[in-house]
C-alpha cells in the first residue's frame, strides 16, 4: 500500500527557502520521527541517518513562450527500525495530520 500527499503552489523565493529550511531544521533534529508540511498537512517520516538524494536540473528554451527552468529535489529511504518497531506495536509508519 502507497500513501501519497501532495499538494502544489507558488511561493516568493523566501517563502520557498523557508519552506526548505524547515525540512532541513527537522533533519538536523536530533530525534527518530521528523514532521514535514504538505499544504494543510503535517507528514510524520522517519528518515535514517543516511538518505539517498537526487537533484535534477531542467532548462527548456521555447520560441513562442517564455524559456522554463525546473529543480527537482528527491529524497528516498527505508524508515528506521524504530518505525518498524511501532508498527508492529500497532503504531503507524507515517501519516497525515491535518492543520
Amino acid at each position: 500500500m502507497a500513501d501519497t500527499t501532495s499538494h502544489e503552489t507558488e511561493l516568493t523565493r523566501a517563502e520557498t527557502a523557508q519552506f526548505l529550511r524547515s525540512i532541513a531544521d527537522e533533519l538536523d533534529a536530533d530525534k527518530d520521527r521528523i514532521r514535514v508540511a504538505i499544504g494543510n498537512k503535517r507528514v510524520r517520516l522517519s528518515p535514517p541517518e543516511r538518505i539517498a538524494t537526487e537533484a535534477t536540473v531542467t532548462e527548456r528554451s521555447r520560441r513562442l513562450r517564455k524559456d522554463v527552468e525546473e529543480l527537482e529535489l528527491r529524497f528516498r529511504w527505508t524508515p528506521t527500525k524504530a518505525t518498524a518497531e511501532a508498527t508492529t506495536g500497532g503504531g503507524t509508519t507515517g501519516g497525515a495530520e491535518r492543520e
